[in-house]
């Protein structure tokens, strides 16, 4: 879908959380047998992931799954994903989706859960009337630890991705990830700092920042703006902290700034983000030689000047195989060869993330690029589900850029968020590994005498910034929405058509992810909510 230079030079894009891993509870010994084994992912003291794997040892295919179990007392179950869960007091029976009824000979499945408390192996445990462990008793011991794998954490980790090393020492409340993008121009005419993130109640509710973008011209990572990343000197009343940057001290710009925030708030976790509309052209070169690419994004990324900044790197690729701001035709495996080589670069507890298109018509941009495959090496994904109408097409017909669902007289068939979501899931993107996209702006058109969805137009409504685009903070005021369409609202003002989402429509997406069992959220972002966070709240508060 077309992006405006705005996203170009603020690209969105985002879903990951961390690379942890399941070691099993038990041992599948006992071959010709259906088993489960029980895995602790993470535990943060007051709470926990965990994972459960299905496995058909036997010779013929499996048609459906029955898991019954007992959780020690302490400990129980408040969410899962890609199973079907009843309980009764400490007892759980948890029945394959219909879509994961079927194991051929050697398959196996994996269902997540949420518990409270610390983490405990079930003491009982059955599957089709057999034990779990396909012979004998089961063990009820579970692993002290957990070491790092390619695998992300599901539905609902804690409300920042948990370390890589230890717990941290007061895990925030909530569950899913909250993950939204800082744009390092916003510096300057928007003077939107990272001070901003703390003073308007942000910082609190947000797990990852995005940091955007780094540049990746001639297929190699490297600064962006560095007057904006590590030079720009901070007086005492932009700071974060209150301390004044000094001639002398090794590290300025956001960067520094990130660096404080982070110690205010232990459990918040920044990922440097890559490429956007403007720089994305560069992935093809890279997508040539995929590990030198790496090695240069390790390079800039762990830089001694600021290696402790970033938790992660996220690709923002527009788009692998397809057109966006340039067309690239490196075929459908350069997404995944050039993600395949960050993580071997990166290892296993760095977080690797994407952007990736929405794009859900037949034969679009999702059908153009092996995303399955890509998303083995990701800890999450997130399909930038806006910016799908706007005054690009200037004569209209106008229509919401971001809606959820479709509706009647929708523009373009598969340009709507569910269709994404589905399509990915339906190509094997694990739910768990996908965020939904919210836009914190909106896209509006001029010279509209129609109310509702699907007038003509003259051109681009004007925009603070760019013609045709306007942030919340702005419209909630200036142009208050009238109706809700697919999911997301309107506003007709004058002359003018605007859409965009507010508290009470992103409350109606932040239910439909959780149904979903979606990892979480992301939005583009930061500076264009209001001085208190109304948005980012919306999103915490319907994610739970």
């Amino acid at each position: 879908m077309k992006r405006s230079l705005r996203r170009a030079l603020w690209a969105t894009g985002a879903v990951v959380a961390l690379a942890v891993a399941a070691v099993p509870m038990t041992t599948a010994s006992a071959a010709g047998s259906v088993t489960a084994t029980f895995a602790k992912v993470q535990d943060w003291g007051t709470g926990h992931e965990g994972r459960v794997t299905v496995t058909n040892g036997t010779s013929s295919t499996v048609n459906g799954w029955r898991i019954e179990f007992t959780l020690p007392s302490g400990t129980s179950i408040s969410s899962s994903w890609d199973a079907d869960i009843t309980r009764s007091g400490d007892r759980y029976v948890a029945v394959n989706k219909s879509w994961a009824a079927t194991l051929a000979p050697g398959a196996s499945f994996s269902w997540g859960y949420n518990g409270t408390g610390g983490y405990k192996a079930p003491v009982s445990c059955t599957i089709n009337g057999g034990t779990c462990t396909g012979g004998g008793t089961p063990t009820t011991t579970a692993p002290t630890t957990a070491p790092p794998t390619t695998a992300p954490p599901t539905t609902a980790p804690p409300t920042t991705a948990p370390p890589t090393t230890q717990p941290p020492t007061t895990p925030p409340p909530g569950g899913k990830k909250v993950v939204g993008y800082f744009a390092e121009w916003g510096v300057y005419a928007r003077n939107y700092h990272v001070k901003n993130i703390h003073t308007s109640g942000s910082a609190a509710k947000l797990t990852h920042i995005l940091y955007a973008f780094g540049n990746t011209t001639g297929g190699r990572c490297s600064i962006g703006d560095s007057y904006a990343d590590y030079e720009k000197a901070y007086t005492a009343a932009d700071s974060v902290d209150g301390v004044a940057d000094t001639w002398d001290q090794p590290l300025r710009g956001s960067f520094n700034q990130l660096r404080k925030l982070k110690k205010m708030y232990p459990n918040l976790k920044v990922l440097w983000s890559f490429g956007g509309w403007t720089w994305s052209g560069g992935f093809t070169q890279a997508a040539q030689n995929p590990a030198a690419f790496a090695d240069s994004c390790y390079s800039l990324v762990k830089d001694p000047r600021w290696a402790d900044v970033f938790d992660g790197i996220d690709v923002d690729w527009e788009y692998p195989n397809a057109c966006g701001l340039q067309c690239d035709s490196s075929g459908p495996n350069a997404f995944k060869n050039v993600v395949s080589a960050l993580r071997s670069k990166f290892g296993s507890s760095f977080l690797v993330t994407a952007a990736i298109t929405a794009d859900g018509s037949n034969g679009g941009k999702i059908d153009a690029t092996d995303y399955a495959g890509a998303a083995t090496n990701l800890n999450w994904l997130m399909p930038m589900t806006y910016d799908y109408f706007g005054a690009f097409n200037a004569q209209g017909p106008t229509a919401p850029h971001s809606p959820l669902y479709s509706y009647s007289g929708i523009p373009q068939q598969g340009f709507w968020s569910d269709a994404a979501i589905q399509k990915l899931k339906s190509k094997g993107v694990p739910s768990s590994k996908l965020l939904l996209g919210v836009g914190f702006y909106g896209r509006g058109w001029t010279g509209v005498t129609q109310a509702a969805p699907g007038g003509s137009a003259t051109g681009a409504a004007p925009g603070t910034y760019e013609a045709g685009i306007e942030d919340y903070k702005v419209l909630k005021n200036s142009c208050p929405a009238t109706g809700t369409v697919g999911g997301t609202a309107y506003a007709k003002c004058g002359s003018n058509w605007w859409s965009y989402d507010t508290p009470a429509t992103i409350g109606g997406k932040m239910s439909y992810a959780n149904s979903q069992g979606l990892g979480g959220a992301f939005f583009w972002e930061l500076s264009g909510d209001t001085s208190n966070g109304e948005l980012i709240g919306a999103i915490k508060g319907g994610l739970g």
